[in-house]
């Protein structure tokens, strides 16, 4: 795998300054007998923000570690879905979009104290606390729990979840993995409540990590080298698998400023074309998914050899599904045939990685982008088939040093070109270049809440672009569509 992954028993009450060490005995279960079969309970915690949409939203890695537990042993697998919006609980059904996309419910909580400046209500997405702790009780005991978290400023989220796990299942040993904790080990080890946290991709330790809790009774002798080595994701779990994400590589071979890619996975790796068009055929067949979302951050990387096979097989086997590409396609790789495959392979929604036009910025922080790139790209999109006012372009919003009339400049030239501007908003990942610099200048501490990574807290503790330059860059765009 790309990086291995190390997991580390939490000292109980553990200080924020507390260093993470391992041992080599955890938590036994209270609620394990030898006697007794035993259960794992995997939740997706809820996200706590100031906005939150499903954009193709699924816990992959969670559903990837189910599948393995679920090959390799004989676990009865739960599991709970906090951002589940199609619940049977909910009063009212899902507005969802025909490409599967959506809004979550929400519930307005009270704001934390490092985000009072920010002049937008706070809320919980997700299914409401009573119907969670409806699943609880219907789950009664559990051996394990596996919880993940993505974003560094969701931790509330997983919070919330271990104190109702806990109040509700008792001492139940908590597992959290995810980006949150391989970015921040030890806020997540002292801030989490978790009693063991999990670095960087989990399915080559989990199996040995639930043999020291539940004991020897799980098989670990199989070797998992690679992505294709893992079994498909568990997405049977899901209650809706209409929408549903495939993932062909891990990492990126570029190194931009703001991204975390290099520093969570080292090494970028792809998977066998074949491999994946068998996942593909299977999640459509199995699951009649009509929406596929791609998750790699490097899709048309050794293109002719990668993402070129999987396009011609989606085509021959006339796949009946709409695919996605949420995290924005290096534009530089999309040529005359790579456009003419995706949209002969139907790839409906496609999102283009700008990022700037900005000469300094490209220079210092985006090596993936070339003068001419997006003219070029949008010229073989258009000649293959698609509108460019359905052409989705990415621009960073809020880079450190960036101005507002520079985010203008580059809004007004995908204008130009007659193609629609999406604003990214920055978000100071950490151990990135961007975080390194805010940190050294002292516009965050070094100890700082990872709350103030939240996109919208930049105009008001670290950004260079003000709350109403950031109001008017959208009202440009708005007023252009």
């Amino acid at each position: 795998m790309a990086q291995k992954a190390v997991w580390v028993r939490v000292p109980p009450s553990a200080p924020a300054s507390h260093p993470i060490t391992k041992e080599s005995s955890l938590l036994k279960s209270p609620a394990l007998k030898s006697s007794s079969p035993y259960k794992i309970l995997l939740i997706n915690p809820w996200v706590y923000d100031f906005t939150a949409y499903d954009f193709w939203m699924k816990p992959l890695g969670l559903l990837y570690m189910a599948s393995v537990i679920e090959k390799h042993s004989s676990a009865q697998i739960e599991f709970i879905d906090c951002l589940d919006r199609n619940h049977p609980g909910l009063n009212k059904s899902a507005k969802t979009k025909q490409d599967g996309r959506g809004p979550f419910p929400k519930e307005e909580v009270k704001k934390p104290d490092v985000l009072q400046k920010v002049p937008r209500k706070y809320s919980r997405y997700g299914i409401p606390l009573k119907l969670f702790s409806y699943e609880l009780d219907q789950i009664q005991k559990a051996d394990l729990v596996l919880v993940t978290c993505t974003m560094t400023y969701w931790y509330p989220g997983v919070q919330k979840v271990v104190e109702m796990v806990k109040s509700r299942l008792g001492d139940v040993p908590v597992v959290l993995g995810g980006i949150y904790p391989s970015l921040l080990p030890e806020h997540a080890a002292s801030e989490s409540g978790a009693d063991v946290i999990i670095q960087g991709p989990g399915e080559t330790k989990i199996l040995p990590l639930l043999n020291d809790i539940l004991g020897d009774r799980f098989d670990t002798s199989s070797r998992l080298e690679s992505l294709d080595d893992l079994p498909f994701p568990c997405f049977h779990l899901l209650r809706n698998t209409d929408s549903l994400p495939v993932i062909t590589s891990r990492g990126c071979p570029f190194s931009c400023s703001f991204c975390a890619g290099p520093v969570l996975y080292p090494r970028f790796i792809q998977r066998d074309p074949q491999a994946v068009i068998q996942e593909i055929i299977h999640t459509t067949r199995t699951h009649r998914t009509h929406n596929i979302a791609f998750y790699d951050d490097a899709l048309l990387s050794n293109k002719t050899k990668h993402i070129h096979p999987i396009l011609e097989h989606i085509i021959q086997e006339d796949i009946p599904a709409a695919f996605h590409t949420p995290n924005g396609l290096h534009i530089r790789d999309i040529d005359s045939k790579t456009a003419d495959l995706f949209y002969r392979a139907r790839f409906t929604s496609l999102f283009l990685s700008q990022e700037t036009f900005d000469p300094d910025i490209i220079n210092s922080s985006c090596p993936k982008i070339s003068p001419g790139d997006l003219e070029r790209a949008a010229d073989n999109l258009e000649r293959a088939g698609y509108s460019r006012k359905d052409l989705n372009v990415y621009l960073m919003t809020g880079i450190p040093g960036q101005t507002f009339s520079s985010v203008k400049h580059s809004i007004q030239q995908v204008l130009n070109l007659g193609l629609r501007p999406r604003l990214a908003y920055f978000s100071p990942v950490p151990h990135t270049e961007d975080w390194k610099k805010l940190i050294s200048e002292q516009k965050l501490t070094q100890d700082h809440d990872p709350l103030l990574h939240n996109k919208l807290a930049a105009p008001y503790h670290w950004g260079d672009i003000s709350a109403q330059e950031f109001d008017t860059l959208k009202d440009m765009i708005d007023r252009n569509l």
